[in-house]
């Protein structure tokens, strides 16, 4: 039996459904394999707001400047952790793409991660990079504010079409396997399958 290890890194910017796809794939029998029980695999996310003690702070994306040391030992641990378990899989729900896109624009500092895609690039990482049509983003407002514990950070949309664009522009600098995904339907089952065929088609579902 062939053994599956994906890794997927799934960027976006808000209201893509990345994290909705990213619980679709960790069950998903084409991508971690039949199962008879649920069971945790990892699925983690540089979206967490670790570094502060309150709701909606700051973590790996919004770090502000003296805190660029402890953001960029984050990475070095997480990039260490997947080199130590290799053959298993990892789901991320944003990644390096998601800090650059930030910092680039909040800041003006542009991060090189290329030493971290050198590092992740053996690994078997690809990006998968979730994107909707600008017309297609008010229905998904429509919906997330039903259920949205921050509903202010959705009043404006003109922000998510210029974050799409900036991260446009960074995943075409990245060394990493990538794969460029429309949900603008809100269809996350079919998004699902779209990323297990282009994991089966480029197999990148194993790791020589």
């Amino acid at each position: 039996m062939t053994k599956l290890c994906p890794k997927i890194i799934l960027e976006g910017t808000r209201l893509t459904h990345k994290t909705e796809i990213a619980f679709a794939l960790n069950e998903h029998p084409r991508i971690v394999g039949p199962r008879k029980y649920r069971y945790h695999s990892p699925l983690i996310s540089a979206e967490w707001c670790a570094f502060t003690n309150f709701p909606w702070g700051r973590g790996l994306i919004n770090f502000e400047p003296q805190e660029e040391e402890m953001a960029m030992e984050t990475y070095r641990t997480w990039v260490r952790l997947f080199e130590l378990q290799r053959y298993y899989s990892w789901i991320i729900d944003r990644f390096h793409i998601s800090t650059q896109m930030y910092q680039l624009r909040k800041y003006g500092k542009h991060y090189d991660f290329r030493w971290l895609e050198d590092r992740l690039l053996p690994l078997g990482f690809r990006l998968v990079f979730c994107t909707r049509t600008p017309e297609s983003f008010a229905a998904a407002r429509a919906e997330r504010l039903k259920v949205s514990g921050n509903p202010s950070q959705y009043d404006d949309l003109q922000i998510f079409l210029d974050e799409q664009e900036c991260m446009r522009m960074l995943i075409g600098e990245s060394t990493l396997p990538t794969f460029t995904l429309d949900i603008s339907d809100s269809n996350v089952p079919k998004a699902a399958d779209e990323i297990a065929d282009w994991l089966e088609q480029t197999g990148g579902l194993v790791l020589p």
